[in-house]
């Protein structure tokens, strides 16, 4: 083969490499999953909840919680004066939005100061206290997870402000044996700001002893405390979750 001939077959083979190389890096990948279509949910106005949401509580009614004749409504929000209130329906994996305020008249300190909870399963708490220039332990203080947890940061706005958390919430799985198979686990948005960011919870958060799972306990109410403080409560909406595969 002629020399020129040679080069020529050469630099031809050579682009055809350095093209099959570009067309490699190039094309695209698929995973091959074949992923059914994400059914499409229409986003509230500001605070407003989804097309998806279970509303709670609206301003107007507690229609949807037991124990509600122990709480006020009036002026578009609820505060307790007897008893906490508990949703009639049950829920497991969650997304919850819920706004409150401690009182704008401070009384007491550490613990007796804008005391309040809100309720995962019926036991699970993320602690709602008046924290702003409020010394308590800090496993206690608002956005807590109580007694396990205390928040990243402390990002309360002052007594009379309104608040908010946005909670995503993954129930406990358990075995057949009633053994932990997957902790329930807890994301907080306080005020747009992530104060716990996935954690696992060890159990149950009572004041008089350890955490601990009850296997029996997989969904449940979600439950507002009254701890003797007049703290406000207004636009409550739940999505229901698909629980994580294990």
């Amino acid at each position: 083969m002629p020399r020129l001939t040679r080069r020529i077959a050469f630099t031809s083979a050579a682009l055809l490499i350095a093209a099959s190389a570009l067309y490699a890096q190039t094309r695209e990948w698929k995973s091959g999953v074949n992923w059914p279509e994400p059914k499409i949910v229409t986003p509230g106005e500001g605070t407003a909840p989804p097309s998806d949401a279970v509303v709670l509580f609206d301003g107007k009614s507690l229609e949807a919680w037991k124990g509600a004749d122990g709480w006020v409504v009036k002026d578009g929000y609820a505060t307790p004066t007897k008893g906490d209130i508990a949703t009639k329906q049950e829920f497991a994996d969650c997304q919850l939005h819920i706004e409150f305020t401690t009182p704008d008249e401070v009384k007491g300190e550490g613990q007796g100061r804008g005391n309040s909870g809100v309720f995962l399963c019926g036991e699970f708490e993320v602690q709602v206290l008046d924290s702003y220039e409020n010394k308590t332990y800090f496993d206690g203080q608002c956005a807590g997870i109580y007694k396990q947890r205390p928040p990243l940061v402390n990002v309360c706005r002052k007594p009379g402000e309104w608040q908010s958390y946005d909670i995503i919430f993954h129930a406990p799985q358990f075995h057949a044996d009633g053994s932990l198979k997957r902790a329930a686990t807890i994301t907080v948005l306080q005020n747009n700001v992530l104060v716990q960011d996935h954690f696992e919870i060890l159990g149950d958060t009572p004041f008089v002893r350890a955490p601990q799972y009850n296997p029996k306990v997989t969904k449940g109410p979600i439950k507002l405390q009254n701890h003797g403080n007049p703290v406000k409560f207004r636009n409550i909406w739940i999505r229901e979750l698909a629980a994580p595969q294990v």
